[in-house]
């Protein structure tokens, strides 16, 4: 049976207007508790920080060669070829 992850406790102080504010937002979308409202705000910003770091690589990569008509045929055929060959 896999082991579950892990678990360590956090507290955290909040002024009075952003606890009400968290606990709405755990009211409103049923949320179990603000642990697991907190921890999904923190893997949210975790992918926007991944997809940030992946955007900014590829801004930083050469540029590729140009997409053309030929190369979105091709593009096309490969994924009609292999969506046949899962049917």
């Amino acid at each position: 049976m896999p082991s579950l992850p892990l678990r360590r406790s956090k507290n955290i102080s909040l002024p009075d207007d952003l606890k009400t504010f968290v606990d709405t937002q755990v009211a409103d979308h049923n949320y179990t508790g603000s642990s697991e409202y907190l921890r999904e705000l923190i893997r949210k910003d975790q992918a926007r920080t991944q997809l940030r770091a992946l955007l900014l690589e590829g801004a930083a990569s050469p540029l590729g060669s140009e997409v053309t008509d030929a190369y979105v045929d091709g593009l096309q055929e490969r994924i009609r070829a292999r969506a046949a060959r899962r049917a």
